[in-house]
C-alpha cells in the first residue's frame, strides 16, 4: 500500500458507506486517540477540534461508526458505554472498580475453559467478551496507604 493508499478517516467512512463530515472524522479520530472514552468525554474533545457539536450529534456519529465496525462499543457493568478504536481482534478489558479506568488486555493464551461455551445452543460463536474487574495500580496503592 502506498502513502496515497493509506486509509484516512474520510476513506474509511466512505468505504463503510457513511457520509464524510467534519464531525464524523473528528469523532473517529478522537475515539482512536482516546482511552476508552464515554460519549461526553468524546464530545468535549471533538469540540476542541471542530467547535460546537451537540452531544446528540456525537451519539449519532458513535452509533453509525459502531454499526459500521469502525469503532467498538463496550459497556462495563455500572458504567456508561465507552468507545475504542481497537477493533477486529477480540481483545478483552481490565476495569478498575474504584476509579472506572479501562485498559485493553489481549486474549488469554493456553487453556481457556471459561472462554469455551459449555453449550453453544446452535449459535455460531465468533467472539467472547470478557471484562476482568479489580483495582488499577493507582487505586491499589491508594488503598494500601
Amino acid at each position: 500500500m502506498t502513502a496515497s493508499e493509506t486509509p484516512t478517516p474520510a476513506r474509511e467512512l466512505r468505504g463503510a458507506g457513511l457520509r464524510v463530515t467534519a464531525a464524523r472524522v473528528a469523532v473517529l479520530e478522537t475515539v482512536r486517540q482516546g482511552d476508552h472514552l464515554g460519549a461526553e468525554a468524546i464530545a468535549l474533545r471533538v469540540r476542541e477540534r471542530v467547535g460546537h457539536i451537540s452531544l446528540q450529534a456525537v451519539y449519532e456519529a458513535l452509533n453509525a461508526l459502531s454499526a459500521a465496525g469502525l469503532v467498538r462499543r463496550i459497556e462495563p457493568a455500572g458504567s456508561p458505554a465507552r468507545f475504542e478504536g481497537r477493533i477486529g481482534d477480540n481483545h478483552h478489558h481490565l476495569a478498575c472498580r474504584s476509579c472506572g479506568s479501562v485498559v485493553d488486555v489481549d486474549c488469554a493464551v493456553g487453556e481457556t475453559p471459561c472462554l469455551t461455551a459449555s453449550d453453544d445452543h446452535g449459535y455460531s460463536i465468533d467472539e467472547a467478551e470478557v471484562i476482568f474487574w479489580g483495582l488499577c495500580p493507582d487505586c491499589s496503592t491508594a488503598r494500601s496507604s
